[in-house]
């Protein structure tokens, strides 16, 4: 099974965001006679220099030079499943690349971790923090069980994303043979190529715990996969499920 955290588009900071919406957006022309129009320009051009002055832009450019490379081969996965197969050649090879790529990786996203800590969007930018994460998450056991605390102590003082963490939590969960919270984790029978829903703690309530760290329903994550959410009938299964999840 292959990992779900493929970034299809990456926004840019919100200052970028607000800085284009306001001053470009057309519909406010009728605004620019406005004598305060300019202050209100002058202010949002300020605030962005500053908060760009705090970017570390050696950093910037390696994380999102690390951010590509994490995710070009997994978005080639994807085209080369759909064409040759999961068990062909083509698939072998490009899976090799990848791990090899994700191994350097490892190496400078381990480096800033140990010696800087889980660094602010403020600091490295909004891909620079996706990409702390998109490391670890495609790491081994070892390495996200290293710094799974690290990235709790950094959504508490606000320089993760929660739903990052639910995600990195749920794949640990599943690795240790446990039952993810988040419902983020899908399996695949070797036998049947069937998707299922990995081992998920109190099914009933799986919606009510996305929300509450901002990912989508459960439904519509998991329709990614042709599959469609009833929970009584899932918690019939989960014996089975688990049964699976051990082979």
């Amino acid at each position: 099974m292959f990992s779900p955290e493929i970034i299809h588009s990456l926004p840019s900071s919100d200052l970028d965001r607000l800085h284009n919406s306001v001053l470009s957006d057309s519909d406010l022309n009728i605004l620019h006679i406005d004598d305060r129009w300019k202050e209100i320009g002058e202010i949002i051009e300020l605030n962005k220099e500053i908060a760009e002055s705090k970017l570390d832009m050696e950093l910037v450019l390696l994380l999102d030079t690390i951010l590509e490379q994490d995710q070009k081969y997994r978005l080639q996965i994807e085209e080369i499943v759909q064409t040759y197969g999961q068990e062909s050649e083509e698939m072998k090879a490009k899976l090799k690349t990848m791990h090899e790529t994700d191994s350097l990786n490892q190496i400078r996203v381990k480096s800033i971790l140990d010696n800087q800590g889980w660094l602010e969007t403020d600091v490295i930018g909004y891909n620079g923090n996706l990409a702390l994460w998109l490391v670890i998450q495609h790491a081994d056991l070892e390495v996200q069980l290293r710094y799974l605390p690290m990235m709790r102590a950094a959504v508490k003082e606000g320089n993760a994303r929660p739903e990052h963490l639910a995600l990195l939590e749920g794949r640990v969960a599943i690795r240790q043979g446990g039952r993810q919270i988040h419902g983020s984790q899908i399996g695949i029978d070797q036998e049947t190529g069937e998707y299922y829903v990995s081992p998920l703690i109190d099914p009933d309530n799986v919606d009510k715990r996305r929300f509450e760290v901002g990912l989508n329903s459960f439904q519509e994550y998991i329709s990614n996969w042709g599959l469609t959410w009833n929970a009584e009938e899932y918690k019939k299964l989960l014996p089975e499920i688990e049964a699976k999840q051990k082979q």
